[in-house]
């Protein structure tokens, strides 16, 4: 808050010699007028007043003072207790002496007096001062002398007061200022130590009694070790009077010890030791320090097992004493039937050890884990599992292959697990070995247009059968995956109400999956059938154009793979052009009878804009995610029942047989100048991994 605007106004008011009474804990001072010039021939005295236990501080944010020698003529004026702290006058930019500046004026206690006179005249218009005053508290603690204070150990300056406290272990008095000690319950429990008188080395406490306590276990014996630095007041006639040393060991006692000489040495034969050490008003002795130990009982040596080693390794163990056996690298401490890294044992009171010395057994990975399509071979003939020993996993080869390697090797590692460098703990992976039939098919021997599939070919290929006929065809994605047309997996409702197609699915126990199949309706003995478990369809699909024909199957269980039932690998990431094409089915022609065994037929690929131009006459639409393959002049083609069937290209890059596509439609089957339309694999490429996890 402000008020020296007021006061000033008051004090020019009042006239001369006028004072003002200022009690707050801060405040404002200005001369009158202020910033005005100040009106000549006045004189006002601030008065200011704080608590006891402050002083005040005063200093000047602005003085314009007319300037003389010695201030004769117009000044400011600042005293307390019957002396003046300061006299000032002149202006700040010109740099006189007389002027205040930065300075800060500081009474001596809490009372100031500051007076302002200026004289008969203010011609040149001086405005005066701008002073600023607050309280600020008195440290105590820095300004009292020792007679003063007289606190022991510590002062402590708060506002308005101070107040003493002492060091840890003492105790303040009831003058508030002077300490004592307290010693009268140091109590130690460890098997060693330093007890000291308090302060050591500096002098100890007078008047005081002190009482330390050692208290061990029942079974050691303590002794205690005074250094030479013995130092305790004596006198040179009566034995100890005035300060002095006595100890109490069970029913013996020791002292008292006082003097320069050290009591040295002393076995106290028992496990409890009390020091009573009393000084009396007087004497500037530093004291004493003294360090314990304790024995037990021994206990006879121990030898590390075989394979295994003690620590810690000494030539005497007694009471309390514990040694931890553990084994060399590779082996396991074995105690009742449990194995553990380390076990340990403790020397008794009566001398003897608290178990026996356990066995080390050598590490055991035992019977490596099973993995799936795959087997395990030892490196040793005895088929050893322990520390050290080495086995190596192996895929079911031809039709499985480990990922990235063909064999892994592991060795039992020093904490009985089967570890490899490569991989860690985990086990490797055998991956479905796709695309490379043990029949490979002769470009000699076989005819043109569509034909008889050679048996075990097109070991990828699935047949979708209802009431043990076909109704589609679908390839295998790596061992439990099957890849078709979209439309296969919907009844015909599907197409009328594309919206509604999610709800038009096929129940997967409506058909069936058979795989290694060759005949159309005769059963083959390499064919295994398979049951549905999840129908999904790409999330683009629509039924009314077609877009996007493509979904997947998953087997209730995996497929057993072999000469007759193989993956097909996924395309490689780029469009294929000129390129010759096998697509399979049991498909049959148009009005005719559905084939004996599996046909194929070999037609190259069609430019993209060839096939839309040829089916925009029909007003049928071709989309990016088509593909189309056959020949102008019509006759090969995949037919009416080929409907979710491979076409698969062979990459003499990769040597195997990749599927670039689905059969999804067309018009009529071998119809000149219109093609079969597949749905692109590559552009389903991305969907179909994420939802199988097929790699290949």
């Amino acid at each position: 808050m402000r008020y020296p605007l007021a006061w000033s106004l008051c004090a020019w008011l009042l006239g001369v010699a006028d004072a003002v009474e200022l009690t707050e804990m801060f405040g404002e001072i200005r001369s009158p007028n202020f910033p005005d010039s100040y009106p000549s021939d006045s004189e006002v005295t601030w008065n200011i007043s704080v608590p006891e236990g402050f002083k005040i501080k005063l200093y000047f944010m602005h003085f314009d003072l007319e300037s003389s020698y010695l201030c004769e003529y117009d000044y400011v004026k600042i005293e307390a207790e019957d002396q003046e702290l300061a006299t000032f006058c002149g202006r700040e930019t010109t740099d006189t002496e007389q002027a205040p500046g930065q300075q800060v004026i500081l009474s001596p206690g809490p009372y100031m007096g500051l007076t302002f006179r200026s004289d008969f005249s203010n011609e040149e218009r001086f405005t005066g001062f701008d002073a600023h005053y607050t309280a600020v508290d008195v440290d105590e603690c820095l300004e009292k002398s020792d007679e003063e204070l007289a606190c022991d150990h510590y002062c402590h300056n708060y506002i308005g007061g101070y107040y003493c406290s002492c060091r840890f272990g003492y105790i303040l008095h009831s003058d508030n200022r002077t300490c004592k000690v307290e010693c009268s319950d140091n109590l130690y429990t460890q098997r060693s130590g330093v007890v000291t008188s308090a302060d050591f080395p500096s002098p100890y406490p007078k008047s005081s009694d002190c009482l330390y306590r050692i208290e061990l276990e029942e079974g050691f014996f303590i002794t205690l070790s005074f250094e030479d630095s013995f130092d305790v007041e004596d006198h040179p006639e009566v034995t100890c009077p005035y300060d002095y040393i006595k100890i109490k060991a069970g029913p013996r006692e020791f002292g008292p010890f006082c003097g320069e000489k050290s009591p040295g040495r002393i076995e106290t034969q028992t496990n409890s030791v009390q020091i009573l050490f009393h000084s009396d008003n007087s004497g500037e002795n530093r004291g004493w320090k003294l360090s314990y130990t304790a024995i037990g009982n021994p206990c006879p040596l121990v030898q590390p097992p075989i394979n295994g080693k003690i620590e810690p390794s000494q030539a005497k163990y007694t009471f309390k004493d514990q040694v931890v056996i553990s084994c060399n690298t590779g082996y396991k401490v074995l105690k009742d039937n449990l194995e553990s890294e380390s076990f340990q044992i403790e020397c008794l009171k009566d001398g003897t050890w608290s178990n026996k010395i356990p066995v080390c057994k050598i590490a055991d990975c035992k019977e490596p884990p099973e993995l799936e399509h795959g087997f395990v071979t030892f490196s040793s003939r005895n088929n050893l599992t322990t520390y050290r020993a080495a086995i190596q996993y192996h895929c079911q080869h031809p039709y499985y292959h480990m990922a990235p390697n063909s064999t892994a090797t592991y060795t039992c590692d020093a904490s009985g697990v089967w570890r490899s460098e490569e991989l860690g703990t985990a086990l490797p992976s055998c991956r479905p070995v796709c695309g490379k039939p043990r029949f490979s098919r002769s470009a000699v021997s076989r005819p043109a247009g569509r034909h008889l599939s050679q048996r075990g070919a097109s070991p990828w290929i699935a047949m979708l059968s209802r009431g043990g006929r076909p109704f589609c065809a679908g390839s295998l994605l790596g061992n439990k995956w099957i890849v078709t047309a979209a439309h296969c997996l919907h009844n015909e409702l599907d197409t009328e109400n594309p919206q509604l197609r999610s709800s038009y699915l096929l129940a997967p126990s409506s058909f069936s999956i058979i795989l290694g199949k060759h005949s159309t309706l005769r059963q083959d003995d390499t064919e295994q059938q398979m049951h549905p478990k999840t129908l999904l369809v790409h999330p683009s699909y629509r039924p009314d154009t077609l877009e996007y024909d493509i979904g997947l199957v998953e087997l209730s269980g995996a497929a057993a793979l072999n000469d007759y039932v193989m993956p097909i690998c996924f395309p490689d990431q780029e469009q294929p052009r000129d390129t010759l094409v096998i697509i399979s089915g049991w498909g049959k022609p148009f009005l005719q009878r559905l084939p004996e065994t599996l046909m194929e037929v070999e037609v190259p690929i069609v430019e993209h804009s060839e096939c839309r131009d040829a089916y925009a006459r029909l007003h049928r639409m071709v989309t990016d995610d088509m593909l189309c393959a056959g020949e102008k002049e019509g006759g090969n083609d995949a037919c009416s029942g080929d409907s979710g069937g491979p076409m698969v290209t062979f990459s003499p890059e990769k040597s195997q047989w990749q599927l670039l596509g689905t059969v999804s439609w067309g018009d009529g089957c071998g119809v000149k100048e219109q093609y079969g339309v597949y749905s692109s694999v590559i552009r389903n490429l991305e969907w179909l991994k994420k939802v199988t996890a097929v790699e290949h």
